[in-house]
C-alpha cells in the first residue's frame, strides 16, 4: 500500500485534516456504513484502499449488490449516477463533482433526442460511459466488457443506434458483423495513443505482447494481439505466459497489473504528443484527501430526478440480465 502521510498542521484548525488518512478513512466507513467503489484508472493510493476496484461493468454490479448505506464513488460523474440509478434510497458520494468524461460530454442530451428521432425504429445501445438522460433514452446500456455479447442478442433484423462510442462502436461491427448506426462521441485519452509509437515501442521491446482497450483507433488496435475491457485485460496479463506488455488504456490499470503480476513488466502506450495526455484527468482530480473530506462531511452527492432515474434504470436492468 501505498502510505500518504501529510505534513503537519495545526489540528485545532477546522480544515486540518488528519495524519494517517487511510485509518480515518476506515473509521468514517464503520461510522457511515460505507462501501468505497474504486475504478481501475483511479490513483493507487485510492485503490489501494477500496472495498471493491472494477471496471464499469464490475462496479455497476457492486453497486446493484451492495448492502452498504452510503457508495464512496471513486470514479468519474456517469459512474456514481449509475450507482444512484440502482441504489435511490443511498447516499452516493462522488469525491470531486468535476470528475466527468469526455465521452460523455460528446453525446448532449437534446442532440441525441434529435438523432434518435432521425432513426426511427431504430434500438438505442449505450455505452455505460454516458449522462443519466442518455440512458433514459436507451434501451440496453452495455459497457466494454459485454458490447460485443450483448449485440449478439439482438435479433439480427433489429437495426441499432450505438452511443456514443464510435471507436467501441466500430469494435462491435467487426466482431459481430452487424451495421450499427453510430454515435460520433469518443474519450480523449484511448484517441491520443500513437500508432507511430505504439510500433516503435514493439521494435525496442520485440518480446512485449501489446494489449488495448477497444475504446483506441482502429489504427492502434490493429497492432494489438488482445483487444478487451480494462478487466478483460487485467486477467489476460495475469494468465499469458508473456513477461512483457504495451498496455494501451489508461495507466492507472498498471497498478492492479503489478500487484496481480510482479514478476512482470508492464509498458504504457505513450500518447502523440511528449505528455501525460494517456492519463484521464477527470479520474485524476479525485485523491484520497477529496474521498476522505466527502465522507466526512457527506457531500458532494449524486441526485437526479426520480423521472429520469426510473428510465435509466430499466435499460441498466436489462443489461445486468443480459450480462449473466
Amino acid at each position: 500500500m501505498f502510505t500518504t502521510v501529510l505534513a503537519q498542521r495545526d489540528r485545532t484548525h477546522p480544515g486540518a485534516l488528519p495524519l494517517d488518512l487511510f485509518a480515518a478513512i476506515a473509521s468514517l466507513k464503520k461510522e457511515l456504513n460505507a462501501v468505497i467503489l474504486a475504478h481501475y484508472y483511479q490513483e493507487p493510493d485510492i485503490q489501494d484502499i477500496a472495498d471493491f476496484i472494477g471496471d464499469s461493468l464490475q462496479l455497476a454490479r457492486a453497486a446493484a449488490n451492495t448492502n452498504a448505506d452510503v457508495i464512496v464513488f471513486a470514479g468519474v460523474h456517469f459512474m456514481a449516477e449509475t450507482a444512484k440509478i440502482l441504489n435511490p434510497e443511498k447516499l452516493v458520494l462522488l469525491p470531486d463533482l468535476n470528475a466527468g468524461c469526455s465521452l460523455a460530454d460528446t453525446c448532449p442530451p437534446k442532440e441525441f433526442a434529435k438523432f434518435k428521432a432521425a432513426h426511427p425504429g431504430h434500438l438505442v445501445v449505450s455505452y455505460v460511459n454516458c449522462s443519466a438522460e442518455i440512458k433514459a433514452m436507451s434501451d440496453i446500456i452495455c459497457t466494454s466488457s459485454n458490447a460485443v455479447k450483448i449485440v449478439q442478442q439482438i435479433p439480427s433484423s433489429q437495426p441499432i443506434i450505438f452511443a456514443p462510442d464510435r471507436n467501441l462502436g466500430r469494435y462491435v461491427m467487426e466482431q459481430t458483423g452487424r451495421d450499427l448506426v453510430l454515435w460520433q462521441g469518443s474519450c480523449i485519452v484511448h484517441e491520443t495513443f500513437s500508432e507511430k509509437k505504439m510500433v516503435q515501442l514493439k521494435i525496442t521491446h520485440p518480446k512485449a505482447e501489446a494489449i488495448a482497450h477497444p475504446e483506441c483507433e482502429t489504427s492502434v488496435l490493429r497492432h494489438a494481439s488482445f483487444i478487451g475491457s480494462t478487466a478483460a485485460l487485467l486477467k489476460y496479463c495475469q494468465e499469458s505466459p508473456t513477461q512483457e506488455f504495451i498496455v494501451a488504456t489508461e495507466p492507472g490499470i498498471i497498478h492492479q497489473m503489478q500487484k496481480m503480476a510482479p514478476d512482470k513488466q508492464f509498458i504504457p502506450a505513450p500518447p502523440m504528443n511528449n505528455c501525460n495526455c494517456n492519463e484521464c484527468p477527470f479520474m485524476r482530480l479525485n485523491t484520497l484527501e477529496k474521498l476522505y473530506l466527502a465522507m466526512k462531511n457527506r457531500t458532494p452527492e449524486i441526485t437526479m430526478s426520480e423521472e429520469i432515474r426510473l428510465a435509466a434504470l430499466r435499460p441498466m436492468q436489462r443489461m445486468l440480465e443480459m450480462s449473466v
